[in-house]
């Protein structure tokens, strides 16, 4: 009931009653009036309650005015973010057929809301893929949710695009089953991530394997390569010094030549057998103390001859306090013969230079700086890759298969160093190690 009419009603009572009262005082029967008094005041206390009653139903009113506007507010948020989602939403009955829908998913599905709403879903899915979807429509009636359903929509014009559907049941007070809401996000970008991601890991394997059967071909190659070798080199030195005096100027020098190209493929094969153990991680260090200044010393003085043979000048400099450090000699050696040869190799005038620094308290460094050929600053960044050379002509002629470099940059950060190249074309190269003072046994 309207509380104003409410109000009204009692307005009209209460004059009633007033009239009624007015009355009794004008009659003569006292008794009578006395009677009508006393239901008149009880009509008056009646009259009160129901002013109390009009007051909390006027309360009520306003609290049930104020609850409607709040949920038609919330209605109208809801429908604000049904309709603004970002990802597609569809509300449908029980036979699939589109009750409601938002922008998103009209957007999705190539048509504007107004069509979308009666058409069924199955509609948007394409023929071959239409049974499966009826199937798992039925499935969904016991159902309370299914995530990430998996499945190609089909647009109004006939584009297609893969989907996830997530699926969440709806029901009525009594638990009957009205429909279903579908969360619809298009997947195409994330599938294409999957698939290139796939390939990826494919290809990945295939590298991986790749070079595991090529550590283990230069293994065995290398190993089998060796031992001819050495009995190459020994009988060739042994009949050398043995028949010396015997042989003719002519022959003696062809012997000599065999035994240095035996040393030079004999440091090939050893190149080789190195880096397949390093790729392997089958290489060991054997740390231990020495003097880095005599270290550098000593292989400078051994390939010196090289470098007099090309009237190269082979320059050392030594600025360190405290010369020992604990590495692995061995190796620190066989990078710094690399790098020397390498420098000698493809520098034709000037020289080489040579420089032991201490850095801090715990690092030093050596740098080799040649006056060479150098290296195009584009390939910089592929110098210590494995059978990679600068110039493949200039490399052919001086000789070396390019693990050289590869060797050096995995031994160094085995010793926990750095190895870096700094050079340009025509103007040299300079190549610098940074070691820890001592390492770990």
């Amino acid at each position: 009931m309207n509380p104003e009419k409410f109000s009204q009603q009692i307005e009209e009572v209460r004059q009633r009653s007033q009239f009624l009262e007015n009355r009794v005082g004008e009659s003569p029967r006292l008794q009578d009036n006395l009677l009508l008094l006393q239901a008149i005041e009880e009509l008056r206390t009646a009259l009160e309650e129901l002013r109390v009653a009009e007051e909390e139903l006027r309360e009520q009113n306003e609290q049930l005015t104020t609850a409607n506007q709040q949920v038609a507010i919330e209605r109208q948020r809801y429908q604000e973010l049904f309709d603004f989602a970002p990802d597609g939403y569809l509300v449908t009955n029980t036979e699939g057929k589109i009750l409601e829908a938002n922008r998103a998913a009209a957007a999705l599905l190539n048509l504007s809301k107004s069509f979308l709403i009666g058409k069924p879903l199955i509609n948007f899915i394409p023929e071959q893929e239409r049974r499966a979807f009826r199937t798992q429509l039925i499935q969904l009636s016991d159902k309370e949710r299914m995530q990430e359903w998996e499945i190609c929509l089909q647009q109004r014009k006939g584009h297609l695009f893969d989907a996830s559907l997530s699926v969440t049941t709806v029901r009525d007070r009594q638990g009957k089953l009205l429909g279903w809401r579908w969360l619809v996000r298009d997947i195409t970008s994330r599938k294409q991530a999957e698939e290139k991601m796939r390939s990826i890991q494919l290809q990945n394997l295939e590298l991986q394997e790749s070079v595991r059967i090529k550590t283990h071909m230069m293994a065995v190659v290398s190993h089998e390569l060796r031992t001819p070798l050495n009995s190459i080199l020994g009988f060739s030195q042994l009949l050398l010094r043995r028949y010396y005096n015997l042989f003719v100027p002519e022959l003696r020098d062809m012997i000599e030549r065999i035994i240095r190209s035996g040393k030079h493929l004999l440091t090939l094969v050893e190149n080789m057998l190195d880096f397949s153990r390093l790729e392997r991680d089958k290489l060991e260090l054997n740390p231990q103390e020495f003097n880095l200044v005599e270290l550098v010393t000593a292989t400078t003085e051994e390939l010196r001859c090289l470098a007099e043979q090309k009237n190269l000048t082979l320059i050392l400099h030594a600025n360190i306090e405290n010369p020992r450090i604990l590495n692995d000699s061995v190796r620190l050696r066989q990078v710094l013969v690399n790098l020397l040869s390498n420098a000698i190799k493809f520098t034709d005038t000037g020289g080489v230079i040579v420089e032991v620094q201490q850095l801090n308290q715990d690092k030093v460094m050596l740098m080799v700086k040649d006056t060479g050929i150098g290296i195009p600053e584009s390939q910089l960044t592929n110098i210590f890759q494995e059978f990679w050379q600068a110039d493949k002509s200039t490399t052919r002629k001086q000789g070396g298969i390019g693990l050289g470099l590869a060797i050096a940059d995995k031994l160094v950060r085995l010793m926990h160093g750095t190895i870096t190249v700094e050079s340009n074309l025509g103007a040299g190269s300079t190549f610098r190690i940074e070691l820890p003072r001592q390492i770990s046994h």
